[in-house]
């Protein structure tokens, strides 16, 4: 069980500015996208306004960070052997000017610290690392890029590349660390992706989460802000998977990636790989009709569950032009073919789009359909599934896969 304690921060002004490849650069103020927790009537709320784009969230008061996590600690009934106080935020955790400060109070406390992401831009002298090692940090998820000086200082606009890498060296002797890098084609992708796995191997990190490069909107930029570098193809989802896999088998680390792959629970969706329905015998029967709205990553996967169970006479899945479900907003929809949906649309329940918006969308071709939120994720990602065996994962997918099932009976139409 983890206490998160939010040390707040915005993307690019506490980071000591924008990686070139931040998802976060170019992004403006703008209109809100609806999503699901904007209130009856109301289009737009924090979570789809600033919230989404992370530009409110000024770097909090250490005196309030410390109060947030001794409150949590006493409403939470938390075992003293399965509880870790997580330190993140918006911007970069290492350029947060109090770390060392809070991180002295909680190790009052006797609790092991996860220092969440950060860049180590923010670290100008690697004695920082063993200082934060002597307060209780006893887990790390740090992005490395690369352990190429050079082109940390040319991508990550890292003015201390050295010191950043010799933190990351001291994390991963002497904690858990969970190295991570945004891969850009013919920059990180080649000789100097196996250089840097080599690198962390050698110093003991754990594991390597490899994040495929965004460059336009079908892949993520919903925020007008494609595109971030231009001239630079991103890799498509094969070569993405491919590449995961190749790292996956040359090194000693646990590597995953995200959108994909996780080659050791082999996820997402490890259930649309159990041809034999020995877990899936346990799901409800598909009893009513209904489409499912879905992104490139996991639709395929979603309809060959749905064909493997016998109910793809029931439910058919469409796809959008939108990798990521949960990234899914109002323009996708309004790009589908209606003659493909049937009475009932069951949309990602984390999508970006009002639940009034998104049934005027799909209800303009004068049916009126039904449309409801499925659940917000039906598999877990690479930055999650590294931490998860293999049957934390079928348990994950198999209660996902039931919630979904429950919301299509219980709203489509029921088969004759």
């Amino acid at each position: 069980m983890q206490i998160i304690a939010d040390v707040g921060g915005i993307p690019g002004k506490d980071c000591r500015g924008f990686c070139k490849y931040c998802y976060f650069r170019k992004v403006k103020e703008g209109d809100p996208l609806g999503c699901k927790s904007c209130l009856p009537g109301t289009f737009g709320c924090e979570q789809c306004t600033t919230g989404v784009r992370e530009s409110k969230n000024e770097f909090i008061p250490p005196f309030m960070v410390i109060n947030s996590v001794k409150t949590s600690m006493m409403m939470g009934n938390y075992g003293e052997d399965d509880l870790k106080i997580n330190i993140s935020g918006g911007g970069d955790v290492s350029c947060y000017p109090y770390l060392l400060d809070i991180t002295s109070a909680f190790s009052q406390w006797n609790i092991p610290i996860h220092l969440g992401y950060t860049s180590g831009k923010g670290i100008d002298d690697p004695q920082m690392a063993t200082d934060l090692l002597s307060h209780g940090v006893e887990e790390v998820t740090f992005t490395v890029f690369s352990t190429n000086p050079e082109l940390r200082k040319t991508w990550m606009g890292d003015k201390n590349p050295q010191a950043s890498l010799d933190a990351l060296k001291i994390f991963s002797e002497n904690c858990e660390v969970h190295a991570a890098a945004v891969i850009l084609p013919g920059i990180n992708d080649g000789e100097d992706l196996r250089k840097t796995c080599a690198d962390l191997e050698e110093w003991g990190a754990k594991a390597f989460i490899m994040m495929r490069f965004a460059n336009f909107r079908n892949q993520g930029l919903i925020l007008g802000n494609e595109p971030l570098i231009e001239g630079v193809e991103p890799h498509s989802l094969q070569e993405f998977d491919e590449l995961v896999r190749s790292i996956n088998q040359e090194f000693n680390l646990r590597v995953t990636g995200t959108p994909l792959c996780d080659p050791e629970n082999n996820t997402p969706f490890v259930l649309a790989k159990d041809n034999d329905k020995e877990y899936l015998d346990i799901l409800s029967d598909v009893t009513s009709e209904a489409t499912i709205i879905s992104g490139k990553v996991a639709g395929p996967f979603i309809e060959h569950i749905f064909d493997i169970i016998g109910a793809s006479d029931l439910v058919n899945v469409v796809v959008v032009d939108q990798d990521i479900g949960c990234l899914i907003t109002q323009k996708d929809l309004e790009d589908l073919d209606l003659n493909e949906l049937k009475e009932t649309v069951i949309i990602p329940g984390r999508a970006f789009v009002h639940d009034k918006k998104a049934e005027e969308i799909l209800c303009r071709d004068g049916v009126e359909r039904i449309v409801a939120r499925g659940p917000d994720k039906l598999s877990v990602d690479g930055e999650m599934s590294g931490t998860l065996s293999q049957e934390d994962v079928l348990k994950t997918e198999l209660i996902a896969f039931q919630d979904l099932i429950e919301a299509i009976n219980f709203f489509g139409v029921r088969k004759k």
